[in-house]
């Protein structure tokens, strides 16, 4: 049986690539008008990471294993 929280580790991690990759291309090319008062914070950088890491990990950590 393969356990809810690895399904929920790879959709933290997918996400979380797809906001890091995001605010990493604003960061490369800032727009003209952001619209966004504390944008120079850039929070969609650390989000993005921040949901990455916390994918992996519960990828990782609940991962199914073989048993022989």
């Amino acid at each position: 049986m393969i356990s809810i929280w690895f399904f929920i580790g790879i959709s933290l991690a997918v996400n979380g690539a797809l906001i890091l990759a995001a605010g990493i291309y604003q960061l490369i090319r800032p727009p003209a008008n952001p619209g966004v008062v504390l944008f120079h914070l850039h929070a969609n950088v650390w989000w993005g990471a921040l949901l990455l890491l916390i994918g992996i990990l519960y990828s990782l950590r609940f991962a199914p294993r073989h048993k022989l």
